[in-house]
Formats: structure tokens, C-alpha cells, sequence
């Protein structure tokens, strides 16, 4: 019996099999993943946190075997992804931290900018007949941008203050974010009160920039006080601060006087000195003048301010007048100006005796000395005739009372002249 072999039929050829394999491999993301299953990508980092300038590593690490192709780094997912790093291509802020070859695909981007805030991820590719295709990614690494604000600013008035004035000082700082900061002020070391910070978006609106204002009433004692701006913020480990020296936004007017040396009436053709006293200023430039009766005068003889205990300042100007009859009453001013303010002026006069008035009093002077003189001789002259009439008439009335007792007792008896026997 003979046995009929069946007609086998023609087997279809199978490259088109082999080619839905291969089209499958290259366009469904993700299913490779199956046929490797010892392949790990690991990206551990969810989130990370770096300050502008600084540096910032991404962890991703390979085991396993895997399909052939590369591991990037793209920043973003979807359409709008960008590529940061892979092996191929000049990358200069973006390095591996491990040398090829290794299955550590770490980096590091250096000098980060605020840009740099995005989610980043670590990208395993398969090798694709056209283009590289997804085979398998991280979690994604969310990185926050943080920058520190930068150095405060402050700034007081256009114009300088008096005192008794209230003015405002302003501190200022930009670049920073996130967007919570703090600022104090103090003035010589001493807590002030302020309003909170005005905050605002920068322009690109990935920072902020703040400015806080603080009203001050100045005083004369300023001079030497200062204000101090400070600043906190998540990124500094110690606050940043700016000082103000209070002196820049103030300026005390000058008192003004002058006195006279000799002081009162003088003498014609006397020196007299005119001394103009300026006293407790600043800052310490101020331009002198003199007036003899509304006329200037030549510049008088100033010494160089000198500052005082206080921080204020001080100096003398002098001016030298002759004075002669025709200045009795002159008024010599002395007008000062201090920054470009209107002139500040004291007044002194000078009073000038005149020399016949002088003469007449001396002449009276000596009439009255030798009238005392004569009047003296004359009394002492009167006296002393006085007492010689009257010793004159004591006298002459003793001598009569002898003669008229004579005269009653008769002629004294003859005395005989003949001896006695």
C-alpha cells in the first residue's frame, strides 16, 4: 500500500512578523520595560531645594541590563521638555559627578539662576531605527530655586533736615526669593517701630523685591546718631544689615551774635574789635560777611570751625573799625550762610564819645577843684583874722581896767631920798 504524501502548503514568509515585533519595540513606550526586568532606574530625590549661585547634584542610578541606548536628563515632561544633559552635546553649567562608564548617572548644575526651578528627570532611552525612544524615566526630582535678598540699600531725604523736622528713611532690597522676609530697624541699637515691608514681584516674577520706610523727627543730637536696616530672610543664616549715619540727612542752623571789645562808648580814633560768634552748626562750612551800615566791608579775620562735645560746630570772625566821630552809631553787621540757606545776621554798634564834650568835662573838672581850693584859703583866712580881733580886744580891754584902778587910788607916795642917819 502506498502511502500518498500530503502536499505540504508553502509556508507565508516571517518578516512581517519580525517587523510588527520590531514596530512594537520602537513605538510602545514603557513595554520594553517587560522584556528587561532586571533593569532599575532609581531617582530618589521627590524634591530639592538650592540656593541661587550654588550648586545642585540629581541622583539616578542604573542596575540590570537593559536595552541598548542612552540616560538624559530633561527638564520638564510633555511637549515643552528640555533636554539638560546627556552624553553627547556641550552642556558648560551640567557635569556627570561620575566618570563614564558607570551606572551612576548623577550630575551636578552649578551656578544655579532662579530659570533653573523646574521638575527634572532621569530618562533611560532605547535605541530607535530613527529617533531614541522612552524606555523607561524616574519620579522626577521637583527643584526649587531660593536667592538670597541682596545687600540692603537705605536711603534718607533729597534735602537736609532741621531739626524738629520729620523725614523718611527707606531701606530697600530685590532679588530674593521665596517671597517671607523681615526687616527691623533700629536706631543706635534701639528697636523702632515700622510698617511691614512692601513686597513685590520682580519683573520675571520669579523673585521679589521689597522696600519698608520709617519716619524719624530729628533732633540736634543726631548728629551723631545712626539708623540701622535689618534684614531676614530663609536663605541667610545671619541677618543682613546696612547702617545710616543720621548726620547726612540733617543740618542745624547757626546762632549769631557779636560783641564788641572794647564794649560801651569809646574814646575818638580807638580800635574796636567786632567779633561775630557763630555757634552750634553743621555741617561745618559756613561763609561770613561783614556790613558797616549796609556797605561790605573787606572779609574780616576767621579761624577754622572747630567741632564741639556734641558733633556741632563753632568759630569766631573779627573785624577791626577805627573809630572815628563820624561812625558814633554805625552798625557793623555780620551775616553768615549756611548751605546755600538764607543769610542768618547779629548786629553790633558803635558809640563814639566826642572830644569837646571830652575837654568841657575836664575843664569843669579842674574850675571845681580850684573854686574848693579858694574857698578853703578863704575860710582858713577868716578864721584866723576872726581869732586875732578877738585876742586884739581881750587885750586892749585888759589894759584899760588897770589904767582907770590907778587913776582912783591917787599918786603913789615919794619915797625920801635922803639917807638915814
Amino acid at each position: 500500500m502506498q502511502w500518498e504524501e500530503p502536499e505540504m502548503e508553502p509556508r507565508p514568509p516571517a518578516w512581517p512578523l519580525l517587523c510588527l515585533l520590531l514596530l512594537c519595540q520602537s513605538s510602545c513606550a514603557g513595554v520594553g520595560a517587560q522584556t528587561y526586568p532586571d533593569f532599575k532606574l532609581q531617582q530618589p530625590q521627590s524634591s530639592e531645594v538650592v540656593i541661587k549661585g550654588d550648586t545642585l547634584t540629581l541622583n539616578c542610578t542604573v542596575s540590570g541590563s537593559g536595552p541598548v541606548g542612552p540616560v538624559k536628563w530633561v527638564k520638564g515632561w510633555g511637549s515643552d521638555n528640555q533636554t539638560v544633559y546627556e552624553h553627547k552635546g556641550s552642556f558648560p553649567r551640567v557635569m556627570r559627578a561620575v566618570p563614564d562608564p558607570s551606572n551612576d548617572f548623577t550630575i551636578r548644575i552649578s551656578n544655579v539662576s532662579l530659570e533653573d526651578a523646574g521638575t527634572y528627570y532621569c530618562v533611560k532611552f532605547r535605541k530607535g531605527t530613527v529617533d531614541d525612544v522612552v524606555f523607561t524615566k524616574g519620579g522626577g526630582t521637583e527643584v526649587s530655586v531660593h536667592a538670597r535678598p541682596s545687600v540692603p540699600v537705605v536711603s534718607g531725604p533729597s534735602h537736609r533736615a532741621v531739626p524738629g523736622q520729620s523725614v523718611p528713611f527707606t531701606c530697600s532690597a530685590k532679588e530674593f526669593s521665596p517671597r517671607d522676609i523681615r526687616v527691623k530697624w533700629l536706631k543706635n541699637s534701639t528697636l523702632v517701630r515700622a510698617e511691614p515691608p512692601h513686597v513685590t514681584p520682580e519683573l520675571s516674577n520669579s523673585s521679589y523685591r521689597m522696600s519698608s520706610t520709617l519716619q524719624v523727627k530729628l533732633s540736634e543730637d543726631d548728629v551723631r546718631s545712626e539708623l540701622t536696616c535689618e534684614v531676614q530672610h530663609p536663605t541667610l543664616a545671619a541677618p543682613l544689615r546696612k547702617t545710616y549715619a543720621l548726620h547726612q540727612a540733617l543740618r542745624v542752623p547757626p546762632s549769631v551774635s557779636v560783641v564788641a571789645a572794647p564794649s560801651g562808648a569809646v574814646e575818638v580814633n580807638k580800635t574796636v574789635n567786632f567779633t561775630c560768634r557763630v555757634q552750634g552748626f553743621y555741617p561745618g562750612a559756613v561763609n561770613v560777611s561783614w556790613l558797616e551800615n549796609g556797605t561790605e566791608m573787606n572779609t574780616g579775620n576767621s579761624t577754622q570751625p572747630t567741632e564741639t562735645s556734641r558733633g556741632l560746630f563753632e568759630l569766631n570772625d573779627t573785624v577791626t573799625v577805627q573809630a572815628g566821630e563820624e561812625k558814633s552809631g554805625f552798625k557793623f553787621t555780620c551775616l553768615v550762610v549756611h548751605e546755600d540757606q538764607e543769610p542768618i545776621s547779629g548786629t553790633g554798634i558803635l558809640w563814639v564819645t566826642p572830644p569837646a564834650l571830652g575837654e568841657s568835662n575836664e575843664g569843669l573838672i579842674g574850675d571845681s577843684k580850684s573854686l574848693i581850693y579858694v574857698a578853703v584859703g578863704v575860710v582858713c583866712t577868716v578864721l584866723a583874722l576872726l581869732v586875732i580881733a578877738i585876742l586884739y580886744l581881750i587885750r586892749t580891754k585888759q589894759s584899760k581896767g588897770y589904767t582907770s584902778r590907778r587913776r582912783a587910788a591917787g599918786p603913789p607916795p615919794r619915797r625920801s631920798l635922803t639917807p638915814t642917819t
